[in-house]
């Protein structure tokens, strides 16, 4: 399960490497039909109907990329540098260290993702791996990301994940020292009632770890300093990184947040929820009763419940629609006396029907406003747009309810912009770093007036950041 002692890691190395995609009869393994049902069982705990158009196949495609997700349980080390290491003789003679006579050999920037043991949700590495050569060979530049993603692909935290690479790397190569930095960011969503509280919510939270064996392990040797100066020479700030130890704050945001350690201490709504969620632990290959796995079912499901079903809707319309008249300006008003208002940057986050995986991102809201009138409030469109976002949702209907609820309090012309980071398009294969979606509804005279809605995208900021 990731340990770091040497056992684990030998018998991987001694018992070779199962590698490839999934098997075809992936539909039919036990593991595959377990999850199932236990996204079944949360669905259902949601308030939600399994049958309706939009979950039918979410109980297959949550099984599929969680097992894709973290099908590092299921490869081993050994293979995958056992056949790539090749003879270099380095120098013959004189003063120095190059290639296998021990030149530092470093692979920067590895785009990997893991899914975090304290709460399931995927979060993003960086990883920069660097070993030092001896025995006169070297190995296969492309083999140092697949170890590490053999480990990323597990349930992880930053300083075991980056001990295991190293840790792996270091039996497979022998090498005179391994190194390994990575640079983690893991998602902060806050709870529904917080969001409403306080909107200026922190994004990310990000963490630098270290690890390194051989002439890399006293943190301060002499290695390090060629290791670091080639990350800093491509603008990797590593002045932070460090090895991190059980005193340190927990990084995951869900811990730091309950202030729990275990689900003992919490009363779960729904006990086969729980149940649920220990049973695709189990099935993903993990054992729900490690002491760093005990709080995770109630972790993940404080965060899911996040997006139960309720009767939220009819508390917010009553709220939107009896302000309607506070609203409306006094007597006619044509088109031509009218301009633009605009609110952007209005935070959101929301949860992936497809998938049960988190996305995130911004709300923009143009609506035509008349002279002397008084623009709706920020907050109005905030909460409309929370309220949309904390439920099972896709992208493009998202986009869709805002702007009808915005267009029915002020008249119909109404744009909506959504621009959002999905992690299911970091996870479950698709590994897509750095990629974001854009969806625009245009209702009234912005459906017809390609100016206005030029306008309009106009000022949206250029630079999209959450």
């Amino acid at each position: 399960m990731g340990a770091l002692d040497e056992g684990p890691l030998d018998l991987e190395l001694e018992n070779g490497v199962k590698l490839g995609s999934i098997d075809l009869g992936f539909e039919e393994e036990p593991e595959t039909i377990a999850i199932e049902d236990a996204v079944r069982v949360l669905l259902h705990g949601l308030g939600e109907d399994v049958n309706r158009e939009g979950l039918k196949k979410t109980p297959f495609r949550v099984a599929k990329a969680l097992r894709e997700g973290t099908k590092g349980y299921r490869q081993k080390v050994k293979e995958i540098v056992q056949g790539a290491l090749f003879p270099e003789a380095g120098l013959d003679n004189g003063v120095g260290h190059a290639g296998g006579a021990g030149g530092l050999v470093i692979v920067r920037d590895l785009d990997l993702f893991s899914y975090c043991e304290s709460c399931m949700l995927p979060f993003q590495v960086k990883c920069h791996v660097g070993y030092v050569p001896s025995g006169q060979r070297v190995v296969g530049l492309s083999k140092l990301s697949r170890v590490a993603d053999v480990f990323a692909k597990r349930l992880q935290e930053p300083q075991r994940l980056a001990d295991e690479v190293c840790s792996a790397l270091h039996h497979g190569i022998n090498p005179a020292g391994v190194a390994v930095i990575l640079q983690c960011f893991h998602i902060h969503f806050p709870n529904l009632e917080s969001v409403f509280l306080d909107s200026n919510n922190q994004s990310w939270v990000k963490v630098l770890v270290r690890s390194g064996s051989g002439v890399f392990e006293n943190d301060t040797a002499e290695a390090w300093i060629d290791f670091l100066n080639l990350l800093q020479f491509r603008g990797i700030n590593v002045e932070k990184a460090r090895r991190r130890d059980s005193s340190d704050q927990f990084w995951c945001p869900s811990q730091s947040f309950s202030g729990e350690k275990t689900s003992s201490n919490n009363e779960l709504a729904n006990p086969g929820m729980d149940a649920a969620v220990a049973s695709i632990l189990r099935s993903l290959g993990e054992d729900p009763l490690r002491k760093e796995l005990l709080g995770t079912p109630c972790r993940f499901l404080k965060w899911l419940m996040n997006f139960q079903n309720s009767k939220l809707e009819m508390k917010l319309n009553g709220f939107v629609f009896g302000r309607m008249d506070l609203l409306k300006p006094n007597g006619e008003v044509t088109q031509s006396e009218k301009h633009i208002h605009s609110e952007l940057n209005l935070s959101f986050w929301s949860q992936c029907e497809h998938h049960l995986l988190p996305f995130h991102g911004v709300v923009h809201v143009g609506y035509f406003c008349s002279e002397g009138f008084n623009p709706i409030g920020k907050s109005l469109l905030q909460s409309i747009v929370h309220f949309y976002g904390f439920k099972l949702q896709v992208q493009e209907r998202l986009t869709r309810q805002i702007a009808e609820t915005v267009s029915s309090l002020l008249g119909g012309d109404v744009m909506v912009v959504v621009e959002a980071n999905h992690t299911c398009m970091i996870s479950r294969g698709i590994e897509k770093f750095g990629s974001s979606t854009a969806t625009i509804a245009a209702l009234g005279r912005f459906s017809t007036d390609p100016a206005a809605r030029a306008m309009f995208l106009q000022s949206i900021p250029s630079t999209f950041t959450t």
